[in-house]
């Protein structure tokens, strides 16, 4: 049965730390350092090194925005993506997969307590990724559920514990959220990507696995409102619109991608001269300082978009399963926009950068690929999502495929 969203907003605590005390906006910037330092090592590896996944996991950054009576801290939306923000002056796609590995335990903590019973023990925060297109099947059967299928974009399953898919009821044709335990799945290495490469976001394969009912949850629930988690922990933000809030977390990183790039074409600027024209220097040159000028206005630009979508989220969060259709539209139009302004800023510096840009040590090629490879996100898609709010603004119906 359907209740009314708790309207209760987050409780207000001290500024909250990492579990040796450290103020959270210190760590990102010290941890965004050795992020850096480990971004050609992610890309080689295709996935994040294990010290990056150990010092999140020391530090609590995976139960920042779990509630507390899961583990969690409870964190604020507006607190978690001001971490991610700043850990992705390191490496984009390695601030990807941190955000997202902790917005999934999140997402867990939607479930009844039976479920949470095997999610979060221990005092550890569960790791899983969670595919969400409804590309499998589950069948009902005594127990619970049969599922099969193939999902791909497991963004962090080379650290999983759990692994959350989405699969069609046959009985219903709803989609209907699974966990399984990451022994239950085959991980298909299909991953040889050019951008986004450190997320490790290969294929999960299910055959034949029975999913006790206690560990689904129908889809509708999970995206905002009514969920069994929300009675659990009164007062957290479990109640706030799933789709909305993963399409915010997940545009934060192109903010650092866009700020990092400019960081490090300012400092090469001032030093590079051009080889072809007498040993000029290159911070002389007045089309430079067009490039640099122009990537800063459109960094900006989606900096404060994001303040504002950051601020609009906590507005309606507590409300999340009413927020009105238009405002869940145009929250996503900002999240496609930061993006896209992000990638636009990192093109222009990329135009005047010079060949020695390309090296695979220097960051501005390698945001140049992640900002490409996050545009190919579903939630991202500059026509689909314009498209969609100009449909909206005109009084046109949504669809499920809207995934608002």
């Amino acid at each position: 049965m359907h209740t009314t969203p708790l309207k209760t907003a987050p409780l207000k605590t001290a500024p909250l730390k990492t579990t040796t005390g450290q103020p959270w906006s210190e760590w990102a910037d010290s941890m965004a350092l050795r992020l850096a330092e480990r971004a050609q090592q992610a890309e080689e590896i295709r996935s994040l090194p294990e010290d990056t996944v150990r010092e999140a996991t020391e530090a609590g950054f995976f139960a920042m925005l779990a509630p507390r009576g899961a583990g969690g801290q409870g964190a604020t939306f507006a607190d978690f993506m001001d971490v991610v923000r700043r850990l992705s002056n390191g490496c984009t796609s390695s601030a990807w997969t941190l955000s997202f590995l902790a917005l999934h335990a999140w997402m867990l903590a939607k479930f009844g307590a039976e479920a949470q019973a095997d999610f979060f023990h221990d005092g550890a925060m569960p790791l899983a990724p969670a595919p969400l297109a409804p590309t499998g099947k589950a069948e009902r059967t005594e127990g619970g559920f049969r599922v099969n299928g193939r999902w791909e974009w497991a963004t962090g399953i080379n650290h999983a514990d759990w692994v959350l898919v989405n699969a069609i009821d046959t009985e219903t044709m709803i989609p209907r959220f699974c966990a399984l335990p990451v022994a239950d799945v085959t991980v298909e290495k299909v991953w040889q990507v050019s951008g986004m490469v450190a997320t490790g976001s290969h294929a999960v394969v299910v055959r034949d696995v029975v999913v006790p009912e206690y560990r689904t949850l129908p889809a509708m629930q999970m995206a905002a409102g009514a969920s069994p988690g929300e009675a659990l922990h009164p007062g957290s933000t479990l109640a706030y619109p799933m789709r909305a809030a993963l399409a915010l977390v997940a545009a934060t990183p192109a903010l650092g991608a866009a700020d990092s790039s400019i960081a490090w074409f300012t400092n090469r600027m001032k030093t590079k001269l051009q080889a072809f024209s007498g040993g000029a220097r290159q911070v002389e040159v007045q089309s430079t300082h067009l490039r640099l000028g122009e990537a800063m206005a459109l960094a900006n630009a989606a900096r404060l978009l994001w303040e504002d979508t950051v601020a609009r989220l906590e507005e309606i969060g507590p409300d999340g399963a009413s927020a009105p259709t238009e405002t869940v539209v145009q929250m996503r139009l900002a999240c496609a926009q930061i993006v896209r302004l992000a990638q636009q800023a990192v093109d222009t510096l990329g135009a005047s950068a010079g060949a020695s840009s390309g090296f695979l040590s220097v960051p501005l090629q390698r945001n140049l690929r992640d900002l490409q490879m996050m545009r190919g996100h579903v939630v991202f898609d500059w026509d689909r999502t314009a498209s969609l709010a100009g449909r909206v603004a005109l009084g046109l119906p949504t669809t499920p495929a809207d995934l608002l």
